[in-house]
């Protein structure tokens, strides 16, 4: 299985994941898996810091 990641930007400058990306990345991480894809982690980068989706459990 391929691996692939996501990374998008939070322009508010708070880095934590909101429900809506939690879900996205499941929907995304689903579709992926459909094609054979596997999702590594999802980045979420901010003023205030860097989120691993993977290191707080949500990937």
């Amino acid at each position: 299985m391929d691996q692939s990641g996501l990374i998008h930007n939070h322009p508010s400058g708070d880095p934590t994941p909101s429900k809506a990306d939690i879900e996205m990345t499941r929907e995304i991480a689903n579709a992926a898996k459909a094609l054979r894809i596997g999702i590594h982690d999802h980045i979420v980068v901010a003023r205030g810091g860097i989120l691993s989706f993977k290191s707080l459990g949500l990937l």
